[in-house]
């Protein structure tokens, strides 16, 4: 630390001693430092520096001087001194908060609600801060402020004023809107809400053949042990969803030809993304529908990596007679082998790898009458890219027994998602929906056409969007996220364009909007 010296008056300095009885003319000086004024009296000139040195004035590297230090002093001279000092200081401030009204199903046409109470951030930059004389005489930021807590939005949720063109359809409609299950039955202007209080993850969707039952799996808290639950909801009447056993669910759906049995499968938290990490194990249940209570359980495929990104998880599909069970990871799929508790290989490829939080897989359909597999293939490298990074992806119709594999469409895209229609009796061996890429080469990204075609290729044609319209694109990136769903009787598909639940006629091609927020998803559809 530096001595500060604090003279009042006039200071008697030896500078120059006057000898006894000689009258030397004096050289007044006056220094002004640390709020002080020395009158000081010299008998020969000195610098600046030497004046101070035996003042016993001492400075920091920062301090500014009035004067030159190797200036020789003048009488009469005016000295200032000012002690100059750098310092850190961190300051936090609040971050306001932004209100949105945002459009709700189930909030009534005109009405408003609190989705979410507002609250201010706090963010906190540092500075350096320069000053003289303990007076602040300049502030420069030091690097980007750091946001220490985030402002939560205020959420206003207004009730949907547009009206839904009322249209008969077959079965029962189910879908996730806004993170709550929501059926419609009969016809498109009965709309109704399954579940409140729990915050649909979408990992888990999935009707009963006979449409009386839905499970789905929930988030939990970060605080929990468990990134989910299992829950069962009837989809008639007033009754609340009961929680089934299963945590950490990654796949779970009912099996056909069975009131009661689901198979499952399971991972457990992760603190890095996803926020999980599959187990890659089969599980099959049964449960009394009206509690929830298991009744049995046994393990159908004992735990494994799962391959390349394993971690990520596998994904299954019933066939519609229930006895068969494919599945479909990262590279490859194939069918369940029960008996033996292990799984069979029917294609392998090449895992597409690219930095993204999430891994591709290909989704699978089953023909109704359990015979072929639709899936999605990642190609093979068009040039000397590496076979993981090609951006081709095949539309394949693979039968059940691995006797024949057909390429059924080149280069239709990774989120092509091909689905075998229902039989109803009208429409022959059935149809086959399926997505294609406006970009095939850059199809991760790329809008997209939904396509119909009879189930042997013939009469292709493109259902939706119409002519002239923005493509349909991908945006839940999940294990096994549904972008469309047939009507039980095959003349309708449901489909999900930009957050937007769509009805679409297929002989017509005629499409009716059936919600308005943006927040539908995950269509599902069943007799």
């Amino acid at each position: 630390m530096i001595r500060r010296l604090l003279l009042i008056g006039v200071a008697a300095i030896a500078l120059a001693a006057c000898r006894p009885g000689d009258e030397t003319p004096s050289i007044d000086v006056t220094v002004v430092v640390d709020g002080n004024t020395l009158n000081l009296s010299l008998t020969r000139i000195v610098s600046v520096d030497q004046l101070l040195a035996s003042a016993q004035i001492e400075l920091d590297p920062l301090d500014r001087v009035s004067h030159p230090l190797v200036a020789q002093i003048e009488a009469n001279m005016m000295i200032t001194i000012r002690r100059v000092r750098e310092e850190e200081v961190c300051e936090q401030r609040e971050i306001a908060f932004q209100r949105l009204a945002r459009p709700k199903e189930g909030v009534p046409a005109g009405g408003q609600r609190v989705g979410q109470t507002g609250r201010p951030g706090l963010e906190e930059a540092c500075y350096r801060v320069r000053l003289e004389d303990d007076e602040e005489v300049e502030r420069v930021l030091i690097e980007d402020p750091v946001i220490v807590q985030a402002p939560i939005d205020e959420i206003i949720y207004i009730g949907v004023t547009a009206s839904v063109t009322p249209v008969a359809i077959a079965g029962r409609l189910s879908y996730i809107n806004n993170s709550s299950a929501w059926t419609i039955e009969g016809n498109t202007v009965n709309k109704r809400q399954l579940t409140t209080g729990h915050n649909l993850d979408s990992l888990v969707f999935h009707q009963h053949e006979a449409g009386a039952w839905l499970i789905f799996s929930s988030e939990t808290d970060a605080t929990d042990d468990f990134f989910n639950e299992l829950w069962l909801v009837a989809t008639e009447g007033e009754s609340e969803p009961q929680r089934l056993t299963p945590t950490d669910v990654l796949f779970a759906a009912w099996r056909p030809r069975a009131s009661n049995a689901i198979a499952y499968s399971t991972g457990e938290r992760s603190a890095s993304s996803p926020g999980w990490k599959a187990l890659n194990n089969l599980w099959l249940m049964t449960v009394d529908l009206e509690s929830g209570r298991t009744l049995t359980i046994q393990e159908a495929v004992p735990e494994s990596s799962g391959g390349l990104f394993g971690w990520w998880g596998m994904h299954y599909a019933w066939s519609p007679l229930g006895n068969q069970l494919a599945w479909t990871r990262p590279d490859g799929f194939g069918l369940v082998d029960f008996e033996r508790r292990r799984l069979t290989a029917l294609a392998d490829y090449a895992v597409f790898n690219r930095t993204t939080g999430w891994v591709w897989l290909s989704s699978l359909s089953w023909s109704h009458d359990g015979q072929l597999l639709a899936s999605v293939v990642h190609g093979s490298p068009q040039a000397d890219e590496p076979a993981e990074t090609s951006p081709i992806f095949d539309v394949t119709i693979t039968s059940a027994d691995g006797r024949f594999a057909a390429q059924f469409e080149s280069a239709a895209g990774m989120w092509a998602a091909p689905a075998f229609s229902p039989s109803n009796g009208d429409n022959g061996g059935g149809f086959l929906a399926w997505l294609r890429a406006r970009e095939p080469q850059n199809s991760m990204n790329s809008e997209y056409d939904l396509m119909v075609a009879d189930r042997d290729g013939s009469n292709e044609r493109r259902l939706f969007p119409p002519p002239g319209a923005d493509g349909m694109r991908k945006h839940d990136h999940g294990l096994a996220p549904k972008d469309f769903a047939w009507s039980p009787d095959a003349r309708h598909i449901a489909a999900v364009n930009r957050g937007e639940l769509w009805l679409i006629d297929v002989q017509t091609a005629e499409a009716h909007q059936l919600t308005f927020d943006g927040g539908s998803s995950n269509p599902v559809w069943t007799r």
